[in-house]
């Protein structure tokens, strides 16, 4: 942010500086040719001819020529070539004879005053100016006026350095004051980050207490009530139900601790750390670890792809779980495969409509949309987990798939049923990604 302040000022101070260099060099040129111009007008006034005789006498006392750094009067006969007269201080100070000559074809053509940069035979650059003056009806002599240039450069100079280390004061008081506003700015918002992170932690820490204790309450009635347990019933209902009791609160807490990642991530107080890894056996241990993975098959081949171990387990249990819960009856088969870049998920449900396909992966979607019909609406409601989820399972693998530069999407499963696609970049080492098994730096199942 300092940064960003100081560059913006450092490229308005530049500009403007530049701006203010050209109008003082234009300004210190016009006022220069308009002083140089003028004495050398007034002058020409002030001599005259007389049957062909040019009277200089009024130089001398004239206070115009007094004031002129160099003066001198080119006069010409006809059909012959330029004569210097009346040169002040001396000849040195004048141009060479060729810059003579093209000054004084410059007035004949101009028919007026010149003004022209020359240097002086003996040194030093000087401006020049040039008036006519006439002998009846034609040119017959030029007052030149000329002066220096090095005492305007110089000032000119002069400013240009002010203004570079005035142009630089200004920037360091910029960067220092917004360093300093900048800091004070971000104070609440760092505050804000770090009562945020305070938040997160001390919520997973009451989510995950109830929830282990609920898990302990419901393993203790479902071994207290197994058959041959004293003062049992043994009634298989009673077992079924802490099963899935049991399964709840164990996908409750998975849910509950992917959503406080996904929050720490979002937030900035976590970053996601990408480490090779392979991708085959990370699929086979998450569906090995599934309560009901008995009718889930899986086929893959070696793959290694960058990526974080426990999101992309999140992503595949999600895909799996939502398969077996609305791809049809219990126990309907599921079919997972792993790709070079690409894992999916088959059912044999009765699939998403394309016009939900985008929908269902929206955070917190947990219904059809008024445009859909009946049957859409069932299975996009079931797809986000309305009838016994949180709408949150497909969102998160979205999530999880951008955050790895992929992408996730639904589609129609040849033969009927729904397939669903995590695709991942497999821009990994190369002994990494053609190795069948774990090199170095490579995270396992």
């Amino acid at each position: 942010m300092t940064l960003l302040f100081a560059s913006t000022t450092a490229a308005c101070l530049v500009v403007l500086a530049v701006v203010a260099v050209r109008i003082d060099s234009q300004s210190r040129r016009s006022g220069l040719d308009h002083e140089v111009g003028s004495r050398a007008v007034g002058l020409s006034r002030a001599v005259w001819f007389d049957t062909g005789v040019l009277h200089l006498e009024p130089l001398r006392e004239d206070e115009l020529a007094q004031g002129a750094q160099v003066l001198a009067v080119l006069q010409v006969a006809p059909g012959q070539t330029p004569k210097v007269r009346n040169v002040v201080p001396g000849r040195s100070s004048l141009p060479g004879r060729d810059r003579l000559d093209e000054v004084w074809r410059s007035v004949l053509d101009e028919q007026g005053t010149v003004l022209v940069s020359a240097p002086a035979a003996g040194g030093g650059r000087l401006r020049w100016a040039a008036a006519p003056v006439w002998d009846e009806d034609r040119i017959g002599a030029a007052v030149l006026v000329g002066t220096e240039l090095a005492r305007s450069e110089r000032d000119h100079d002069l400013l240009v350095r002010w203004l570079a280390l005035g142009c630089t004061a200004l920037v360091c008081c910029a960067a220092a004051v917004g360093h300093l506003l900048s800091g004070r700015a971000m104070r609440p918002a760092l505050r804000g980050l770090a009562q945020q992170e305070q938040f997160l932690a001390e919520a997973a820490h009451e989510l995950r207490t109830p929830l282990a204790t609920l898990r302990l309450v419901v393993e203790r009635g479902s071994s207290s009530g197994a058959p041959g347990t004293s003062g049992s019933s043994g009634a298989p209902g009673a077992s079924g139900a802490s099963d899935e009791a049991l399964r709840l609160v164990d996908r409750l807490s998975r849910l509950v601790t992917g959503l406080l990642a996904r929050a720490r991530l979002e937030s900035g107080a976590q970053r996601v750390e990408l480490v090779p890894l392979r991708l085959d056996q990370l699929v086979e241990t998450t569906v090995e670890e599934l309560p009901d993975h008995e009718s889930v098959t899986v086929s893959s081949e070696p793959v290694v792809v960058l990526g974080d171990p426990d999101l992309l387990a999140q992503a595949v249990r999600n895909l799996v779980e939502n398969a077996q819960r609305h791809g049809g009856p219990a126990g309907s088969p599921v079919e997972v495969s792993v790709a070079p870049g690409l894992v999916t998920v088959r059912d044999h449900g009765a699939g998403v409509p394309p016009a939900d396909r985008e929908r269902v992966f929206g955070r917190g979607v947990t219904g059809a949309s008024s445009g859909a019909g009946a049957d859409s609406q069932s299975r996009a409601a079931t797809e986000t987990g309305a009838a016994s989820g949180t709408g949150a399972g497909l969102a998160i693998v979205r999530w999880i798939a951008g955050l790895h530069h992929g992408t996730a999407r639904l589609a129609d499963a040849p033969g009927g049923g729904l397939l669903a696609e995590l695709r991942l970049p497999t821009d990994v080492p190369r002994a990494s990604s053609s190795s069948s098994h774990e090199g170095p730096g490579t995270v396992g199942a």
